[in-house]
């Protein structure tokens, strides 16, 4: 499946979109501007007075207009077992071998029964064999150091890792802002 990057009127990314909810937008007269390349173009039906047959098109990225798609405060992107594993490159945090989605757990670094949140900044990902030996300690307390350090995503990084089929132009429109810390530019 295709998805257009939906962003708002400032060029910040916001979300994917399905084809068919781009093409909405375009309906609506929501679409601002566009960017990319030509993705598809919807035909309807033929006009009585004109006897021209009507046509919407989108392309790779959209910018919308209204309050949905307002400038905001940064937010922190949400948190999920994949966008975790993508962004530490399915590499366990402690022992450093690359795995299989499967093979891999959420590890809380300071664990959640001691206080610890379930945010981006106190979770890596680990195998599920050192977990289970890390159990409910913290680094320090098992013994076992972090190879390396976990942040949060920006929302262009986290775009990417949402999206397994990103266009080029897509692509090369979220990685130019991309921070140069990023694991993705590994």
């Amino acid at each position: 499946m295709t998805w257009i990057l939906a962003v708002n009127l400032a060029g910040m990314p916001d979300r994917w979109l399905e084809v068919e909810d781009a093409i909405t937008y375009h309906a609506k007269g929501m679409v601002a501007w566009s960017v990319g390349n030509l993705v598809c173009t919807y035909h309807g039906g033929v006009s009585r007075l004109t006897g021209v047959r009507s046509e919407l098109s989108t392309r790779s990225i959209i910018a919308i207009k209204g309050t949905d798609f307002m400038p905001s405060r940064e937010r922190e992107p949400a948190l999920t077992n994949a966008a975790l594993f993508a962004r530490d490159r399915y590499l366990c945090a402690y022992c450093g071998h690359q795995f299989r989605e499967r093979q891999l757990s959420r590890d809380h670094i300071i664990p959640l029964s001691r206080g610890g949140r379930d945010r981006w900044m106190n979770v890596v990902t680990a195998c599920k064999v050192c977990n289970g030996k890390k159990n409910n300690r913290t680094p320090e307390a098992a013994r076992m150091s972090l190879l390396y350090a976990p942040y949060v995503p920006s929302r262009f990084e986290h775009l990417i890792l949402q999206n397994r089929r990103i266009l080029a132009d897509q692509m090369e429109y979220l990685m130019a802002n991309v921070p140069k810390h990023s694991r993705l530019h590994s």
